[in-house]
């Protein structure tokens, strides 16, 4: 099974879309999945249901991060090199997606987001898109990590 099929049934479970990208790789970071949950948490909804950086997207960062940066904030060359991969990554998801910012996926509009989150129905699943963009984002990790 792919990282990002792992990571669509995590998400199909209940996890928000950052948490599913995100615990689909607990293996690769070494971090449990309860940890993973709650550092995960709060990039749902495109950062706490406001609707910005899709939170697919923002688990796909929070992987490749762990896994590529380094621990000496001064070390520019490793930081840009970081960025750089972040922005190719991003650039894939954008290109298959057409955004990386949740409120264009979900051809919402400005303004403000309720805070709750919606129940999981088999009508939610159908109308969203982001059981697939849980899907892209974690198989674009997936390949840069291989």
């Amino acid at each position: 099974m792919s990282k990002g099929e792992f990571a669509k049934e995590l998400f199909e479970s209940g996890m928000n879309c950052a948490q599913a990208v995100f615990c689909a790789f607990c293996d690769e970071t070494g971090l449990d999945k309860e940890t993973a949950i709650k550092l995960s948490a709060g990039f749902g909804g495109g950062m706490g249901r406001m609707r910005e950086v899709c939170g697919a997207v923002s688990g796909m960062v929070m992987v490749l991060s762990y896994l590529n940066a380094s621990t000496d904030p001064n070390n520019h060359e490793e930081k840009a090199a970081l960025y750089a991969l972040i922005q190719q990554a991003a650039g894939e998801f954008k290109e298959e997606s057409g955004s990386i910012i949740c409120r264009e996926l979900l051809g919402l509009g400005e303004g403000a987001s309720c805070p709750n989150p919606e129940c999981r129905t088999k009508e939610y699943y159908k109308k969203r898109p982001c059981s697939e963009s849980v899907r892209l984002a974690a198989d674009i990790a997936e390949k840069y990590i291989k």
